[in-house]
C-alpha cells in the first residue's frame, strides 16, 4: 500500500521559454516562462493566470492587503511559441551538427533556444 513513487518524464517547456496557453481561463495568452514545476508537471508564466493572494503586513509590503501573483499551469495546457513564425508549435529533437541532441519546433524545423 504505501505512497507511489512518480519518476517525472522529460518536459519539453524549459524555463525562459516564449510559450502560448492553448486551454483554461487564460487562453490564448502569451509569456515568457518563469519556473518549471518538474515534480507536478506544471509551469509558471509571466503575466498569465493571475490569482488574487490575500497577504498580512510583513516588512516588504507593511500594509498588507490583496495582490496579484501568477499561478502554476499544466504543462499540457500551453504549447512553445514557434521562434521562426510566431505560431504555437509541438517540439521535436534531433542531433544538430556538433552531435548534441536540442530541441526543434515541428513547423519551422527552427532550433529553440
Amino acid at each position: 500500500m504505501g505512497n507511489k513513487i512518480i519518476i517525472p518524464g522529460k518536459l519539453k517547456i524549459r524555463t525562459g521559454d516564449l510559450v502560448k496557453v492553448i486551454a483554461g481561463d487564460s487562453k490564448g495568452q502569451q509569456g515568457k516562462v518563469l519556473s518549471v514545476l518538474i515534480d507536478k508537471n506544471r509551469a509558471i508564466v509571466e503575466g498569465v493566470n493571475l490569482v488574487s493572494k490575500h497577504t498580512k503586513p510583513n516588512a516588504a509590503n507593511p500594509n498588507g492587503g490583496i495582490i496579484k501573483k501568477e499561478a502554476a499551469l499544466h504543462i499540457s495546457n500551453l504549447m512553445l511559441v514557434d521562434p521562426k513564425s510566431g505560431k504555437a508549435t509541438r517540439v521535436g529533437r534531433k542531433l544538430n551538427a556538433d552531435g548534441k541532441l536540442v530541441r526543434v519546433a515541428k513547423i519551422s524545423g527552427e532550433e529553440i533556444k
